[in-house]
């Protein structure tokens, strides 16, 4: 007896295929509109208005600032049969591809060269709007632009009289803190934990999102203005309050700074704030932590890091932010010198 093998792949047909094609290719994406993150157009394609609200959400201050051409996303909704939040999505690259997968219903693939992005998520997914926006929306977008417009690195950035400071360090050296710790003090608000450095000039400018503070949930302790917020659901070992800088009085933020000051933070318990000169190779795997930049990009890793290694170079031990604040104004105002 013979049996017939079929080399036809099987494709599962569940309620999700309701354009009548399993793969969904036929579905039409009938709402199109620009946003601009960090200043530069994503070009939205989807099949619900809610993707475009929550794309409102994430960038609804934010105007264009590039004259590239858009980047562009595919993101649609289906009717899958699935409840509730997701898990965190697991992120995989292979060269220029990237795919964001949370579970079957759920995920988004990047070719991050082309600058194009196209992805699934369920309706029950995008009810749960700030898991939505975190992991999917704004994370796709960010992996766009992180390859193709600018680098970004893991440090938040404020100024004082026109002079930028960047904070880095390891995770939990009170980047986010301390950067809103200094808005409060008077200083100008760019980024909390991710600034992207601009491909355009030689110069040190960065961007970042500055309608927009995520902080640990122990930074209530130290802000009363952030009792009653709510805590980023799913978002794997760094749980979250989302705030936007528009909601907190006196806070003056700006969408881009000159770096001229790279801090590096080292938050000690019972430190006296001290403020002491970095030399480049003292600075450089510090750095190297913080940035992200593929080599296939016009703007390699070692090519990122000579830029910054053109900024004066610090480490700041501390334990409170209001004697930190204190050190780094006298910086800024040049009553500290740099060896």
């Amino acid at each position: 007896m013979s049996i017939a093998v079929s080399h036809t792949p099987v494709l599962a047909r569940s309620d999700e295929a309701y354009d009548g094609h399993p793969l969904l290719a036929r579905q039409e994406f009938a709402h199109c509109r620009t946003f601009y993150p960090l200043g530069f157009a994503v070009e939205i394609e989807t099949n619900s208005i809610e993707i475009l609200l929550a794309a409102s959400e994430s960038w609804r201050e934010q105007a264009c600032a590039s004259t590239e051409a858009p980047l562009r996303i595919r993101l649609g909704v289906t009717q899958a049969s699935s409840s509730g939040c997701p898990p965190a999505p697991v992120p995989r690259a292979d060269g220029h591809l990237l795919s964001i997968v949370a579970d079957a219903f759920n995920f988004a693939v990047c070719d991050l060269l082309q600058g194009v992005a196209f992805g699934w998520v369920s309706e029950a997914t995008l009810e749960n709007r700030l898991y939505f926006r975190y992991h999917f929306l704004e994370a796709i977008a960010l992996s766009l632009i992180a390859t193709s417009r600018a680098s970004p690195l893991h440090a938040s950035c404020v100024s004082l009289e026109g002079r930028g400071v960047l904070f880095c360090g390891a995770s939990g050296a009170g980047k986010s803190t301390l950067a809103y710790a200094c808005a409060r003090a008077g200083w100008t608000f760019i980024s909390d934990d991710a600034s992207y450095l601009l491909w355009g000039n030689t110069d040190l400018d960065v961007r970042g999102n500055s309608h927009q503070v995520r902080f640990r949930p122990s930074a209530k302790e130290l802000f009363p203005e952030l009792q009653g917020r709510s805590v980023t659901p799913r978002a794997a070992g760094k749980p979250s309050i989302e705030v936007f800088t528009a909601e907190l009085p006196g806070i003056v933020t700006a969408k881009e700074s000159r770096v001229h000051y790279i801090v590096l933070l080292n938050r000690c318990v019972s430190s006296p704030a001290e403020l002491l000169p970095l030399t480049r190779e003292e600075m450089l795997p510090h750095l190297g932590g913080s940035l992200f930049a593929e080599e296939w990009t016009p703007h390699p890793r070692a090519k990122i890091l000579e830029r910054l290694c053109a900024a004066s170079m610090y480490e700041l031990r501390y334990s409170d932010c209001e004697n930190a604040i204190g050190i780094l104004e006298r910086l800024v105002r040049g009553d500290l010198r740099s060896r």
